[in-house]
């Protein structure tokens, strides 16, 4: 995999934006309600304990491994929440990943009843309403995915189905 994300050396211009490789979809159920840690001098804490899932793309699939991370999220006064995601994926084939990233989140004011809504039904269409992208970062152990390790990746990210549904990309 690692091979087809690298760019040919004879086509590479380094005034071209790099291209995306589309990895998997995963699908992430949360405990709900979030963990409200409560007012900060710096905004509001809140934290999302993951209750499982699975995650589906060309090239990766399984399971979100139940009870094996969590969103902790810090609301800023201007409405900006700044994300720190860290879960574990289980591949169909046993191997463990381990996922850390940061993001950021948000929405207008007239948008945020919708875009925190975690319990509506999928609306991939709905999505304009907020803005949600992180960039993950990959640890794992098993030399089948170890081309993981060596990537950067960016996700866009919706809300609904009870949790979030994440669309992870590595940048080529």
């Amino acid at each position: 995999m690692l091979e087809t994300l690298r760019s040919n050396a004879t086509d590479w211009d380094a005034n071209t934006p790099p291209d995306l490789e589309f990895l998997f979809e995963a699908r992430v159920k949360l405990h709900l309600p979030a963990m409200d840690v409560g007012a900060l001098s710096d905004g509001q804490r809140a934290i999302f304990l993951v209750k499982g899932g699975n995650f589906e793309g060309p090239h990766l699939r399984g399971r979100v491994v139940p009870d094996a991370g969590a969103d902790w999220i810090r609301i800023r006064p201007d409405g900006t929440a700044l994300l720190d995601v860290r879960f574990c994926l289980e591949t169909h084939d046993n191997a463990l990943l381990y996922l850390h990233w940061q993001g950021r989140f948000w929405s207008e004011p007239e948008h945020a009843e919708y875009a925190l809504d975690l319990e509506k039904p999928d609306d991939p269409a709905g999505a304009w309403r907020y803005y949600f992208r992180a960039a993950p970062q990959f640890e794992t152990g098993d030399f089948r995915y170890s081309w993981l390790n060596k990537i950067i990746a960016v996700s866009t990210t919706r809300t609904g189905d009870g949790g979030p549904i994440h669309r992870v990309f590595a940048v080529r």
